[in-house]
């Protein structure tokens, strides 16, 4: 289950680089520097994600997952609330939200 936390971890940073326009969509308005923000939890993803693959840095990455799904939990719930995501049932939106708990127990059982 790692390695599936890990590939899903990585192509989701890699994503932020492929499709920018749909992570910069999510950011709340309130957030700076969207594009800025957007590079930044795509590298992450991409180094905790990685990091995840190997026991010196398993621990530290895990721990970074963690943070960062708490950091763009932000823009989770602007998605669900906001009316510019029509094209997503709104179930699926809210079903979102824990689904980040969810996350972060799974990155939390690889400190």
């Amino acid at each position: 289950m790692m390695y599936l936390l890990s590939l899903l971890m990585i192509l989701a940073g890699i994503l932020h680089f492929v499709k920018p326009k749909f992570f910069l969509a999510i950011m709340p308005p309130y957030i700076p520097a969207h594009q800025l923000m957007v590079a930044l939890s795509g590298v992450a993803e991409v180094i905790f994600g990685t990091g995840l693959l190997f026991d010196n840095t398993r621990s530290w990455a895990a721990w970074g997952l963690i943070v960062l799904f708490v950091a763009v939990f932000p823009a989770n719930i602007y998605m669900a609330t906001s009316d510019k995501f029509k094209q997503f049932p709104k179930w699926i939106l809210y079903a979102r939200l824990p689904l980040q708990f969810a996350l972060m127990a799974w990155a939390h059982s690889y400190v």
